[in-house]
């Protein structure tokens, strides 16, 4: 298996492992009487603290897999895992440094230190989409 595919199947499971963490803090909110009608916005914005930040979490992977999704599958597709590869680990670290210092903080440095993993993981996507695009 490539870097690549490691680090695209990380990325899933990543995603998965936020949205059964989200599914248990819910559900158990519900049990224990915290969310008396048991329903949930999709968005996060009926809960407070930890709950609101590990919906925007699981959402925030939810909204950019599908974009390095694509293009790491389509190197992989392609046999272009050469491209992708020397920075494919990175990508999936700053995605998940990204979300747990959105689990850990919403204050004005976690938020900075959030948006420069985030530019990270676009920078290292557009130099993966020039590279396969062989615009370089």
């Amino acid at each position: 298996m490539t870097l690549t595919a490691t680090a695209l199947l990380g990325f899933a499971a990543w995603t998965l492992l936020l949205v059964v963490s989200l599914g248990v803090y819910r559900v158990t909110m519900a049990v224990t009487g915290r969310k008396a009608d048991g329903r949930f916005l999709p968005s996060g914005e009926d809960i407070e603290g930890f709950g609101r930040r590990l919906t925007r979490a699981h959402a925030n992977c939810y909204e950019f897999l599908p974009v390095a999704g694509v293009v790491m599958l389509y190197a992989i597709a392609t046999g272009q895992t050469g491209i992708t590869d020397g920075l494919a680990y990175a990508l999936i670290g700053a995605r998940i440094a990204q979300s747990l210092v959105h689990l850990v903080s919403t204050s004005q440095p976690a938020v900075l230190l959030r948006f420069a993993l985030f530019i990270v993981q676009i920078g290292i996507v557009v130099i993966w989409l020039v590279k396969l695009a062989g615009l370089d």
